[in-house]
C-alpha cells in the first residue's frame, strides 16, 4: 500500500514482547515502518483504507481506530463504548492498532521501556505534544472499528479486573510499572 505522495505503507508487524508470549502471533517484520497491529487483532480492508485516506492528507502524524469484540453484554458494551469514547476525544489509540509516522516514533523514543500496561496512552501523550508543535494531528479512526480479542473478559472475572483498575487509579499507576502488578497482561491464565 502507499499513498499518493509515494510514501509507503511497507510493513505491518506486530509488538512481541515478554508479555506476549502466547499469542499466536507472526515473527514482526522491522518495526520502523508501517503499522503496529498486535493479534489476535483483525482489522480489515475498509479499516485501511481510512488509514490510507489518512496518511494522503498529509496533516495526520499518528493514529490508532476505535474497537469492537464479538461479544455482547451490557458490561461489554459499556467499557468498550467508554474507551472508544475516551479514544476519540483525547486521541489515545488503542495499542492494538496503531499508525505513525517512523520519524515521529524515534524523536520521541518510541515506546516507554518503564510501563508494562498501557503504554499506548503514554506514546499517545508523547505524539500530541510532537503533533500540536509541528501543526499536525492525531486521529482516531472510527468508521470501521477493529475487531480485537476479548479474552481478558474470559479469563479474569469483573471483580479481578476492577480490583486492578481501581488500585492502578489510587497508586497513580504504580501497577502499570510492575509486571506482577499487571497481571491480566502478564499472569499468563489462558
Amino acid at each position: 500500500m502507499s499513498d499518493e505522495s509515494g510514501r509507503g505503507l511497507t510493513g505491518l508487524w506486530s509488538r512481541l514482547g515478554p508479555r506476549r508470549p502466547s499469542d499466536d502471533t507472526p515473527a514482526p517484520a522491522d518495526p520502523s515502518r508501517g503499522v503496529i497491529r498486535e493479534a489476535p487483532s483483525y482489522p480489515t480492508k475498509a479499516l485501511f483504507s481510512d488509514l490510507v485516506a489518512a496518511i494522503a492528507d498529509g496533516r495526520c502524524m499518528a493514529g490508532g481506530s476505535t474497537v469492537r469484540v464479538d461479544v455482547k453484554g451490557i458490561l461489554y458494551d459499556a467499557v468498550v463504548g467508554w474507551w472508544n469514547f475516551l479514544s476519540r476525544r483525547l486521541k489515545w489509540a488503542a495499542g492494538s492498532f496503531i499508525f505513525c509516522e517512523t520519524a515521529a516514533f524515534r524523536e520521541i523514543g518510541g515506546f516507554t521501556d518503564k510501563l508494562y500496561a498501557a503504554e499506548e496512552i503514554n506514546l499517545f501523550r508523547r505524539l500530541k505534544r510532537l503533533a500540536r508543535r509541528r501543526g499536525k494531528s492525531i486521529v482516531i479512526l472510527d468508521r470501521h472499528p477493529m475487531l480485537t480479542s476479548h479474552r481478558k473478559a474470559h479469563l479474569y472475572s469483573v471483580r479481578e479486573m476492577l480490583l486492578f483498575w481501581i488500585r492502578t487509579a489510587l497508586t497513580a499507576g504504580r501497577t502499570l510499572r510492575s509486571s506482577r502488578e499487571s497481571f491480566p497482561w502478564y499472569e499468563g491464565r489462558r
